[in-house]
């Protein structure tokens, strides 16, 4: 990845950021990757009057590997993710899922990665083992790193023993499984289990948790264990979800999408079903996307945009009460730009001038139906090929860069 050089220093003015209750409109300093808090006088200055700028989403579950294996079609509801695994299996033969997972894997993860980033999540929670691809300097976003993990307490034949793996995770870092994912009794007895194998602790990291009861939600606070809450592959699997709010208002909700075999084509989709459904308010929501996902995942200077911080951030129009729910609500071609590590990976053309001031070179983009810009570093043809309303147009988005700039350099 293309990273600031040391002493680079870039100031957003006009922009408000999210606040304790509000937004504060003063400019936003980006110091070599980091939030900074002083101005500098050689600091390089992008006008952005009426946006409001959120952190990077933090996506809690994904499966990077598989976003583009076709789901499979079922009539009924399962009652747990067990029979799902066991009715997916006769779907490996299929002509199209044989076809995509033909695809050599660090090309479907950073697909997986490109997915999340398009829609403004910067760091994903990849639950499955390490890859080498994911130590790439450019890969395409942030992945959580030296966390522990099991697959699921009834199918101990893929990943790592569950009780050994908890035992080996450190305190301070994540330990992830699915868990109750099911409507049934062996789904709804799974926490009860797992507290009695004593794999229940603070760094306890538990996925989809449709099963457990009122009693079993409190046991996991008082417990200090975190929820990833992923509503549409719960919807699609098992034809319900738990209820978020007492979660949410304990700060123990993050939010994941899942792959798309079971889940939401991204976080902002998973985002607009949760608000159509009035299951959580937006700034609920918005927290579980991001403070709330880093706090659980352990994530140091991520979800929020604090001095010293990563500047892992989302550009959105101020157009408006209704703008401050950020990212939530809005389609992925709705956003103004996308932003990790402080350089501007994605954005519209007339936001050109950012790229050259970062001295990040872009090549033009279509996202579904809209023009973009995208950093040079991203644009893999055969990742791109796998993403559908994505594509790599032709032409120099250098010339449409430099075009932009001296436009905007003429109206000052």
């Amino acid at each position: 990845m293309d990273r600031a050089r040391p002493g680079i220093a870039i100031d957003l003015h006009g922009v408000a950021t999210p606040m304790p209750g509000g937004f504060r409109r003063a400019p936003l300093r980006i110091r070599a990757g980091r939030i900074g808090a002083a101005a500098s006088p050689r600091a390089r200055r992008m006008r952005l009057d009426d946006h409001l700028v959120f952190p990077g989403l933090v996506n809690a579950h994904d499966h990077l590997h598989v976003n583009a294996v076709p789901p499979l079609a079922h009539a009924q509801p399962f009652r747990n993710s067990y029979e799902w695994m066991e009715a997916f299996k006769a779907h490996f033969a299929a002509p199209a899922v044989s076809a995509a997972l033909a695809v050599p894997k660090h090309v479907r993860l950073r697909h997986g990665a490109l997915k999340n980033l398009l829609a403004g999540t910067t760091c994903v929670a990849h639950h499955d083992p390490w890859h080498p691809a994911l130590d790439a300097p450019d890969f395409p976003v942030a992945v959580v790193r030296e966390y522990g993990w099991a697959y699921a307490p009834g199918w101990p034949e893929y990943g790592p023993d569950m009780r050994r793996s908890f035992a080996a995770t450190p305190a301070g870092r994540p330990w992830m499984i699915h868990l109750a994912e099911g409507t049934d009794p062996a789904a709804q007895a799974e926490l009860a289990a797992l507290d009695a194998s004593g794999c229940l602790g603070r760094n306890s990291v538990l996925v989809h948790c449709v099963g457990l009861s009122a009693e079993d939600v409190e046991r996991a606070i008082e417990r200090g264990a975190g929820v990833v809450w992923c509503p549409s592959s719960n919807l699609a699997l098992l034809g319900r979800t738990l209820d978020p709010r007492r979660l949410s208002a304990a700060g123990r909700l993050a939010l994941g999408t899942d792959s798309r075999l079971t889940g939401a084509r991204d976080m902002l989709e998973e985002m607009r079903g949760v608000l159509a459904r009035g299951e959580l308010p937006a700034a609920g929501l918005l927290e579980a996307a991001t403070i709330a996902g880093a706090r659980i995942l352990r994530l140091a200077g991520r979800g929020r945009l604090a001095p010293g911080d990563v500047a892992d951030l989302v550009l959105v129009r101020d157009t408006g009460p209704g703008a401050t729910d950020g990212p939530a609500g809005l389609q992925r071609n709705e956003l103004r730009a996308v932003v990790r590590d402080g350089l501007p990976c994605l954005a519209d053309p007339d936001l050109a001038e950012w790229f050259a001031l970062a001295d990040v070179e872009t090549v033009p983009a279509m996202l579904d139906g809209r023009p973009k810009l995208l950093a040079r570093w991203l644009a893999d043809a055969a990742v791109a090929a796998l993403e559908p309303g994505f594509t790599l147009a032709s032409g120099s988005g250098a010339q449409q860069r430099d075009a932009a700039v001296a436009a905007a350099a003429g109206s000052r």
